[in-house]
């Protein structure tokens, strides 16, 4: 068993590297897909999911799959992901998921046949009883496997399937791609709406040039962001920001902060950059882990022509972003 863990995050789900690393259950009720970003309309097949693995006294079984698959079938196009895997793996222990299954997504897994998928895989080795399925969800070698194709092979071998009503998934106005658009004009609060909770990204604070200490602000910059992870359009955001590895308490998560995410072409134009300020004064978080929720953005990225200028531009972001956050 492989269970992935933050230092001093809320609990993880149960999480196993592998679908055969997975102890095989009694009365495991599951569900499969990437469920990248956790949101709305994911939590109402994952809580469907669980209510029905408590109506027969069974396992919630999530199956989730590492790389997305479409690294692998469209490798040419970027995947910018709304969560990583361990973000996943978060957010479902916040949910009260019992079991995390991440499995690996290779070519020969690629391969494997919807009936091999569920008959060998499902049944025999995870011990699926019941699978909970979002509308029009498809499975195995090239997409082949289908609803229908479950509702055959259920009294075949043994299971029960659901699948969760179009309309149901619809009535949210929600989908990955919606969120991921919202993000990239900047407009977090629409993805708020949509993921239930604010947009975040995790990283670690790097060494920066220490400009903002010259001009009296000074910044966390924030690297070791995955790769494959969705930043939002370029501009200044009021942000809440959570130091991972200190204990909680109100003095190490939602502290308030205005962030910058962009070249700085005031400062030193080049690679985009995301840093934040902390409005109430910080420590030295060289190293630390840190965590950036998207509240609000406030304004795009501009040049200014001197630094008088960016210094009352940066003042007015600061006493903007207390504003948005509540002082």
């Amino acid at each position: 068993m492989a269970t992935i863990s933050l230092p001093n995050i809320s609990p993880f789900v149960q999480t196993f590297n592998a679908i055969s690393a997975f102890p095989t259950q009694t009365a495991a009720v599951a569900t499969t897909g990437t469920f990248d970003g956790v949101h709305a309309g994911h939590q109402a097949i994952l809580q469907r999911l669980m209510a029905s693995a408590k109506e027969i006294g069974g396992q919630s079984v999530l199956i989730t799959f590492d790389p997305h698959p479409r690294r692998l079938i469209h490798p040419e196009f970027p995947l910018e992901l709304l969560t990583t895997v361990e973000e996943r793996a978060e957010l479902l222990a916040d949910l009260g998921v019992d079991f995390l299954i991440v499995q690996p997504f290779t070519l020969e897994f690629s391969k494997t046949e919807s009936i091999d998928f569920v008959r060998r895989l499902l049944v025999e080795h995870v011990g699926v009883k019941r699978l909970v399925i979002g509308h029009d969800h498809r499975f195995g070698r090239n997409r082949e496997g289908s609803f229908e194709h479950l509702r055959e092979f259920a009294p075949v071998y043994g299971f029960e399937v659901e699948e969760i009503p179009a309309l149901d998934i619809e009535a949210m106005h929600v989908s990955s791609t919606q969120i991921r658009q919202a993000l990239k004009d900047g407009e977090v609060e629409k993805a708020t709406l949509a993921l239930t909770r604010p947009y975040f990204v995790t990283g670690e604070v790097v060494q920066g040039r220490q400009i903002g200490r010259t001009i009296g602000f000074p910044t966390a910059n924030i690297g070791g962001l995955h790769p494959d992870k969705l930043l939002p359009a370029q501009g200044v955001y009021a942000v809440r920001v959570d130091l991972l590895d200190q204990p909680a308490s109100s003095a190490t998560r939602g502290l308030p902060a205005v962030a910058n995410y962009g070249q700085r072409p005031s400062i030193e134009a080049g690679l985009a950059v995301l840093e934040a300020h902390l409005l109430e004064g910080g420590q030295d978080l060289y190293g630390q882990r840190i965590r950036v929720h998207f509240i609000e953005r406030l304004r795009g990225e501009y040049t200014f022509p001197n630094r008088d200028a960016l210094v009352a531009q940066i003042t007015k972001d600061a006493e903007e972003a207390r504003r948005v956050l509540g002082g």
